[in-house]
């Protein structure tokens, strides 16, 4: 994560709005935690709830699965990030660099019983289902019972329940006005568009 203030909060930006937003677009990020394997990490869909509760399943067979419950971990989530290429700029003196939007969120977890489980899997089902713009939604109850309570045993549920929040929102809100307007459209040009809508609305 940058280090600089500049990239770390801006009084333009709605930061829980931000946050909220961010996960609910990517719905993936990585958890974290040091274990007496070692580090390790695991790569999970995830949903937050309004009580700033990042839920999200792992495999029973998982390296993380069975340390997770009561320990203190790390999830990550990374927004739109693209190369910022030197040529872009009217200053001959700038380097390349690359704009990014990240969030990392610290707290303790907690292990899902198996209706919290089933409620989560709904949950991230309901969400993106409603995304995919063809077909009727699929939800759980279209499989047979027996198959779905087998598929259950094989997941477990978790809640990380998030106290710290360090987000870093590197946009080249260090740069002038006219600089930035320049890099939006060389992102523009290179196919990044979601990356020059952020730096967009940073700028609005």
């Amino acid at each position: 994560m940058h280090p600089n203030p500049a990239f770390r909060t801006d009084a333009k930006i709605d930061e829980r709005a931000l946050f909220s937003a961010l996960i609910a677009e990517a719905g993936f990020g990585m958890v974290f935690l040091t274990t007496p394997d070692g580090p390790r990490v695991a790569h999970v869909p995830l949903l937050l709830t309004e009580a700033s509760t990042l839920r999200f399943h792992l495999a029973l067979g998982n390296a993380l699965t069975r340390h997770l419950d009561g320990a203190r971990a790390l999830a990550v989530v990374n927004g739109p990030d693209g190369y910022i290429s030197a040529r872009w700029y009217c200053d001959p003196d700038q380097v390349p660099t690359w704009n990014y939007l990240a969030l990392e969120m610290e707290g303790p977890i907690r292990r899902m019983d198996r209706e919290g489980l089933h409620a989560l899997l709904e949950d991230v089902s309901a969400h993106h289902e409603a995304r995919v713009a063809e077909g009727t939604p699929w939800t759980m109850d279209k499989m047979a019972r027996i198959k779905r309570d087998r598929m259950m045993d094989m997941i477990v549920g978790f809640e990380l329940t998030v106290e710290a929040w360090r987000p870093t929102v590197k946009l080249s809100q260090n740069k002038p006005a006219e600089e930035r307007a320049r890099l939006i459209e060389g992102l523009k040009g290179e196919g990044k568009l979601a990356l020059a809508a952020l730096m967009e609305r940073l700028g609005s």
